[in-house]
Formats: C-alpha cells, structure tokens, sequence
C-alpha cells in the first residue's frame, strides 16, 4: 500500500556508532512507496547537512566543539529470490538473494533519478514483498561536501584555524572514494552488504566539486544528453546556436529549451520568460576554466550540455570520470582527426566502430584486451544526422561519411616515431582516423555505463603530406565546424526520442551489475 512505512529494528553496530557522535538516532524505515521513500532520504540528508553547517558556523566564529560527525541516507534492498517482474531493462533489479546498499546524497540534485530507481526496484521486486529500507549509514559527510554553492569559509579563518578543521571535522577520505565498483574489482567482505549502485555518496559529491571546478559551472545545470569537443572552433558555435535559440520564443511543442547557462553560471532564459531566484548570482569569470562547460537546457534535464576538454587522453578521462556520477543518457565525442587512409578528403567523416586504446590513462582501470564495442543505437542516431544534415544518402553519403576504427594515442607527436612503426600499427588494425582522446571518451562511457559514441572530422593526413597550415585551417574550421556540431546535436536529439529504456543497453551491464542506472 502507497506510503506504507514500518520501522525496522535491523541496525548495525557501525550504524550505532556513526550516531552516537552525530545526531539523534535515525531509526531505519521500510516503504513500498518510492516517493515516501525519496522524501525520507531528503530528510536524513538536509538533517545531516544542517547539523554540519551548523557547527561549522559556530566554528568560524571562534567555538572550538568536540569532533562533529554527520552521515549521509542509505537506501537497502534485500530479497530472497532471483526472480524479477522485468528483464528487458538494464537496470532498476538485483541480480539475485541478498542485500543490497549504497548511500545517497544531493536529493535535490538526484530527486528525479532516485525516484525512477526506487519505482523500478519496488515494481520489479515488490511482488515478492521486497520492500525499500531507508535510514542514516555510517558513512560521514566530509566538510568540505556540506558548503553551500557560493560558501567561501577559508578566507574569514586563519592558517592554524583552518589547520584544526581535520581535528573537528570528518574531511574527504579517498579511500571511500574509489571506482572499484565501477571496474569489477569490489569484493565486499563476507555479511557486507553488496553495491546497490555505481557510485557512493562521497563518490558523487567529490565529482559534483571537481565539476565545478574543471566547467565553471554548477552541476545541476548539466543536462542527460553531452557533447565533447577538443576545439574552441565549436564552443563557439554552440554559444552562437545557444542565444539565437534564447532569442526567439519557441515556435512549437519539440523546441522546449528554456535557457542557455555558461562558465560563472552566466544564465540566459528564453525569450518571454523571467529570471529565477538566485540566477543574478550568475557572472562571467575572470578567466575560463581548464574544461568550460555549456548548457542548453530543458526543464527535465534532457537538454545539451556541451564542454570542451581540451587537447589530450588525461583531460578526456578527467572530465568523463566526474560528468559519470550525473548518469547521463549519452555522451559523443565531435572533434577533429588525422585521416589515415589516401581516399579520404579533408572535411569527410569518421564514425568510430571501433577503438586502439594507445591513450594509456586507462589500463589500470579497464585493461587494453576489453573490447569497446560500437553500440547500435548510437551508431544509427549518429549516421541519420548525418544525412539528415548533409541531404545525402546512400552512396553520396559514403563519399564523405566513413565508418572505421579510430586510434587514441597520447603522443602528440606521433609522427616522429622512427621507423614508420605508427604507419606499421595503423596499417594492422585498419584503422582510419586518429586523434587523443575518442577511445579514452569511448572507454570511460563502456566503464561506467554510459552510452557513448564518436564522429570526427579529417583535418589533416599527415601519412600523405597534409599537413595544417594557418590558412588551410582557418578556412577547414569555417567550412565544418557549424556541420559538424548540427548533426551531433540531432544526432542526441535521435538518441532523446528514442527512449531511455531502449538507449540503455544490456549490454554494458557486467555479470553481477549494480540495480541503479
């Protein structure tokens, strides 16, 4: 029954002890309703949030408190079975008996995708009496997590003031922070509950920080659908798109941007709508930060986030391993290659089928013999955006779309190699573009179950003579860039009507997967 909730005496001892140093004990709840159970997460979590800040004030102002501890929610499953109501999807269940656990935090920013998760769980489990268990985990919430977004503490405290925040304060602990449930390499111990998602709690809120300090803007402004580019050329022409679109009201029910965000979290609304409460805070920054981040948005956050990473496979991964804990529905890569094959013309496209990871920022997370496999889906959306956008098709469109295996490389400078061994590999693995950072993107979307995909654009074949030059360059950039960027912004807009359900594939789930998205 909708909103039913039964307290539970299961707690644990690691439970016991987070809350006799924190707060007034929180005693675990059952729901079979996912909003009753998403509310009571809000709860625990405003409560832990205020109990932080709270004592932080007091510190700043010259109180010196005994050590304060808040905790983030958790949310439990356990069940009995290995039967669900579903398996097409390719998450919202367990895999199998057992007990299930993973802590939340942000509400606010997650409200939207908890509460799918929860419905899914309860809808594929809850004919077996599974039911959702809620309440305070042992995990604290390091400092640092519970600012505001425009709190700056440390210039109103001193050097030694600052040095005693670690006696009084849990700060971020990395050992809590790492991936290895995202690569396959969680163990827990024997009675240890099992992973119930891909990231914990302070997982999440160490990317939440890096992201707005890589983008320059705040997370809640990034939407499911995300471009990577490694040129300026293209930002450029995304701001362009993105205050024509604001400057004219929408013309039917499809056109549902309602605003354009950019670094400083610079918000521009729609023609004909008012600025919301707090969007003043909004300026451009000084300087640009190292990834800029801008956003196209729509009210339910399926709207276009786009950043530019810059040059190189550290970048690619940097960016791809924070933007993962937002769970967007899909990411591409548009950026600019070396065409490795003679036929190929400067302007042509290349839709990656296949990757040679030469990046090397990830082999210790997902070893070199995993394949990355092209995901069907993507592949269609991004071939019909081409033609789309090109008006070609068939064989006209195969004079300048190929689709192959792209090559990463985190060697700038590749082509001083002695002994022609780059051409030698190139060759072998037929592949036919090359840029830094497509397979890195490629990989980190397989990790971390996100569906990716990537279209690049030849600018140079430097194994055939072609090298940039200034002129060459600035008319190519004129030439493609605003194509280039058209089709993957319908190619995203393919991939949002197509449905999420169908979007997220079976087949990036591992054996023993995690139940949330």
């Amino acid at each position: 029954m909708a909103g039913h909730a039964t307290i539970t005496p299961r707690t644990t001892t690691e439970e016991q002890e987070c809350i006799v140093s924190t707060r007034p004990f929180v005693p675990p709840e059952r729901f079979d309703d996912p909003a009753a159970a998403l509310a009571r997460v809000q709860e625990i979590y405003d409560g832990s949030i205020r109990h932080l800040r709270e004592s932080l004030q007091r510190f700043v102002e010259g109180e010196t408190p005994s050590h304060v501890r808040a905790c983030y929610p958790f949310v439990r499953v356990q069940t009995e079975t290995f039967a669900r109501a579903d398996t097409r999807l390719s998450y919202g269940f367990v895999e199998g008996p057992g007990t299930y656990e993973t802590t939340l935090t942000r509400p606010d920013l997650f409200a939207r995708y908890y509460l799918e998760q929860f419905r899914l769980l309860l809808k594929n489990h809850g004919q077996h009496n599974v039911q959702l268990e809620v309440g305070l985990s042992s995990q604290p919430i390091p400092i640092h997590f519970s600012f505001a977004e425009h709190d700056h503490i440390e210039g109103s405290m001193s050097a030694e003031r600052r040095a005693m925040m670690r006696d009084v304060f849990d700060l971020p602990n990395l050992a809590a922070m790492d991936d290895g449930i995202a690569n396959g390499t969680c163990d827990p111990a024997p009675g240890e509950a099992l992973p119930l998602s891909l990231f914990t709690g302070p997982r999440v809120d160490y990317s939440l920080q890096r992201l707005r300090h890589y983008t320059g803007t705040s997370p809640e402004h990034f939407q499911k659908f995300v471009l990577f580019t490694n040129y300026q050329f293209y930002i450029d022409e995304f701001v362009r798109l993105g205050h024509a679109i604001m400057s004219r009201e929408p013309s039917s029910d499809e056109d549902r941007y309602v605003a354009f965000v950019e670094p400083g979290n610079l918000i521009t609304r729609r023609a004909g709508q008012e600025a919301r409460p707090g969007e003043s805070l909004g300026a451009p920054p000084l300087r640009l930060p190292q990834m800029p981040g801008y956003h196209l948005v729509r009210e339910d956050g399926s709207g276009i986030s786009m950043v530019n990473i810059g040059v190189g496979p550290a970048n690619a991964k940097t960016i791809t391993d924070h933007v993962a804990v937002l769970r967007p529905h899909a990411w591409l890569m548009l950026g600019h290659c070396a065409g490795l094959r003679n036929t190929q013309q400067l302007g042509d496209y290349v839709l990656a089928h296949g990757y040679v990871r030469e990046d090397h920022v990830l082999d210790e997370d997902l070893p070199l013999w995993v394949p990355i496999p092209a995901l069907a889906e993507v592949q269609v959306a991004i071939e019909g955006a081409v033609a789309e956008v090109t008006q070609l098709t068939g064989h006209d469109l195969k004079r300048v779309l190929r689709t192959g295996t792209v090559a990463s490389t985190d060697n700038r400078n590749w082509e001083l190699l002695p002994q022609r061994t780059p051409e030698r590999r190139f060759s072998q693995s037929r592949a036919v573009a090359l840029d830094m950072e497509s397979a890195t993107i490629a990989a980190n979307g397989f990790r971390f179950r996100v569906p990716y995909g990537t279209l690049l654009c030849v600018s140079d074949k430097p194994l055939h003579g072609e090298i940039k030059l200034p002129g060459m360059a600035n008319q190519f950039y004129r030439d493609r860039v605003d194509q280039h960027l058209r089709i993957g912004i319908r190619a995203l807009e393919l991939l949002r009507a197509l449905g999420v359900d169908r979007l997220h594939s079976r087949k990036l789930r591992s054996f023993a997967e995690v139940a949330f998205q």
